[in-house]
């Protein structure tokens, strides 16, 4: 059974950055996680383009997307402020209306691959 997934990528003229799916995962991530180094090695990306990634992110949208709070007695810790969440938000609901709207045409994509994909060798399991 194939497997047939949409990927969105929103550009943002005229600054020339974007908002992906790595962007989506690594917001969860650090929300879920508490963290940007536990995101960025789940991800295994460095720390630092995970903070990179951030700031762009950030100067993007400009304002506060993932917040970092000070240790202390609670061990500080990262988060998703208001405008961090109804970016994620938005970003997934786009996703799920883009999938949505396009359920037919990718089963009729995915069933063409499945009729045109080479046959896969039986035998030894090789490298061919």
């Amino acid at each position: 059974v194939a497997v047939t997934r949409l990927s969105i990528r929103i550009d943002f003229e005229p600054s020339g950055s974007a908002l992906g799916p790595g962007m989506a995962q690594l917001l969860e991530l650090i929300a879920s996680k508490g963290s940007i180094r536990a995101a960025a090695a789940q991800m295994d990306m460095s720390y630092r383009k995970a903070w990179l990634l951030i700031q762009e992110i950030q100067k993007t949208f400009n304002g506060v997307v993932v917040e970092a709070a000070a240790g202390g007695a609670t061990g500080g810790g990262t988060r998703l402020p208001a405008l961090g969440d109804e970016i994620l938000h938005l970003y997934r609901a786009v996703e799920q209306l883009a999938q949505a709207a396009s359920r037919a045409e990718l089963a009729r994509l995915a069933a063409i691959v499945q009729i045109n994909a080479p046959q896969r060798r039986k035998g030894r399991g090789g490298k061919r």
